[in-house]
């Protein structure tokens, strides 16, 4: 069966204690443009955010999940222990600091990824973030910041860049990438001042949109996941014909999956390679204009069609968020 590579990042999924706060932090801090305000599909009483470019474009959208009662995470192995976004030059990364000192925002001193000026930090959940700069990046091209953003347009984020991965095993999470999903082995980095020996898997065009960094930690425990904790990294798939061609493929080589699964927005494939991290194949499109205009992106509590029927009881499992203005 002949695939197309997958294009890079889609999106990332985080989970959050608390959806007001992380609408002021990813909206007014960071500058994100929040592309829509809807609900877990499988779990419909908790929120799920989507911050992004000025519309959500693919390889833009970092999403969270709203798990009320999420207790602490603790770090380990098996997990997406980092997720890193563009901005446009390392000028951007001295704006940010500046901007992190003003906003109380924890973070660290500037340093590399792969040759790439980056700035770590952490949400007020301690998500595990970073900037990184797209001055000397070639390869998949990013989204386009949002002109209404609080943050200057000219050193705004926008897009996703490279995922981190932490496993116990290099060798299993390999296979999955390269053999099954295309990836091929770019290289090789020291984090944290040599603390840390990363590879390197890039997809498609490459670049910080398309690559996926993995450190190994045999030392650690498995993670546990609560608020400040990634749920999934989703890869992009061209259109919903090859997205079904993956399908295809995963059973060929008996992978279990969900199978498709109907998004309204995109449409999914999700599996977990084999030290259980998740992973997800999503399509470009549609996209997020098909029930709000460009302009009220996010401003109301959107349902795809299959859930409107149960809107007032949807409605009233949530705690009030407004997200107008």
């Amino acid at each position: 069966m002949q695939l197309k590579p997958l294009k890079g990042q889609h999106h990332v999924s985080a989970i959050t204690k608390d959806a007001k706060r992380n609408y002021e932090f990813y909206t007014n801090t960071l500058g994100m443009r929040l592309v829509k305000k809807t609900v877990n599909q499988d779990e419909t009483s908790m929120y799920h955010l989507f911050y992004a470019d000025e519309r959500g474009n693919p390889g833009t959208d970092l999403t969270f999940f709203e798990i009320r009662n999420a207790g602490r995470t603790y770090p380990g192995t098996n997990s997406i222990s980092l997720t890193t976004l563009r901005v446009p030059s390392d000028e951007s990364l001295q704006y940010w600091k500046k901007r992190f000192e003003k906003y109380n925002v924890e973070h660290d001193e500037l340093t590399e990824m792969n040759g790439k000026k980056s700035l770590f930090f952490r949400d007020f959940e301690n998500q595990r973030l970073a900037l990184i700069s797209d001055e000397n990046n070639k390869g998949v091209s990013g989204g386009k910041a949002w002109d209404k953003s609080p943050v200057l347009v000219e050193h705004a984020i926008f897009g996703l860049g490279p995922v981190v991965l932490t496993v116990a095993d290099l060798r299993p999470t390999e296979r999955v990438l390269t053999q099954i999903l295309g990836y091929r082995e770019s290289g090789k980095y020291n984090l944290s001042a040599g603390q840390h020996d990363v590879t390197v898997f890039e997809t498609g065009e490459g670049g910080n949109g398309a690559e996926v960094h993995i450190i190994v930690q045999a030392d650690l425990p498995r993670e546990r996941a609560g608020r400040g904790s990634v749920h999934h990294v989703a890869f992009r798939v061209e259109s919903e014909d090859e997205l079904r061609k993956w399908v295809a493929f995963l059973k060929e080589n008996r992978i279990p999956s969900s199978g498709f699964v109907e998004r309204y927005y995109f449409r999914s494939l999700y599996f977990r390679e084999p030290n259980g991290i998740l992973f997800e194949l999503a399509t470009d499109g549609p996209g997020f204009e098909g029930d709000e205009s460009f302009e009220q992106l996010g401003e109301t509590l959107a349902l795809p069609p299959y859930f409107e029927d149960q809107r007032q009881a949807i409605e009233s499992r949530l705690e009030p968020l407004d997200t107008q203005g």
